[in-house]
């Protein structure tokens, strides 16, 4: 009897697996739309989410961000918002990080081929030792177009949900987030100028 039973309930779950998969292959794509999956397609910078900024995920509506406060090489106390005016492509990092360390030289590339008064890369250090860590490194890469930023209480991991590293995120001249890419990135290549040159296009006005 109990044998029956176990071999009932294995063809009523197996009955209700198939269904289940009927349906989500019927209806999957509406499904993933009501839950924002694809969403983002409606972006102006979804197409160029490609090669080596394949992981960036572009928000199909721009959204507002904490008002960070950090500081810069100097120790002067600086906030997100005296950014505002210009596309920023705003990279979270720390000097202990191996893929931060690897891809910073490409944001200093990408510093020096495209900054301008509309494009700015920040690299914001969260090391919580303070500024000597990352001035040591940025020197220890020639890093010549960055400048040196540093939030030692890590807040500003925490205030973007940015819980990895490296976590960057890109932001139009209204301080709104564009879209972001989690993890590291090729940033001086011909795709990540590309994304760059299209949110200057699309957002600075």
């Amino acid at each position: 009897m109990f044998q029956f039973q176990s071999k009932l309930i294995a063809i009523f779950v197996g009955i209700g697996t198939l269904i289940i998969a009927a349906v989500y292959l019927i209806a999957g794509p509406q499904i993933n739309v009501l839950q924002g999956e694809g969403a983002a397609v409606s972006s102006p910078l979804a197409e160029y989410a490609v090669g080596t900024v394949a992981n960036f995920r572009p928000l199909a509506t721009p959204a507002p961000v904490p008002d960070l406060e950090f500081q810069d090489g100097n120790g002067k106390k600086v906030h997100l918002s005296d950014f505002k005016n210009q596309v920023v492509l705003l990279n979270l990092w720390a000097s202990w990080c191996v893929p931060c360390r690897e891809e910073m030289p490409t944001l200093d590339a990408l510093e020096g081929d495209m900054g301008s008064d509309t494009f700015q890369v920040l690299a914001l250090s969260v090391d919580k030792d303070g500024l000597e860590d990352a001035r040591k490194f940025l020197a220890s890469i020639n890093a010549t177009h960055l400048t040196l930023y540093n939030d030692p209480t890590s807040r500003a991991n925490f205030s973007l949900k940015g819980y990895g590293l490296p976590t960057t995120v890109l932001l139009s001249p209204k301080g709104l987030e564009l879209g972001r890419l989690v993890g590291p990135a090729e940033w001086n290549t011909d795709e990540a100028k590309a994304l760059m040159a299209a949110a200057v296009k699309s957002y600075a006005h």
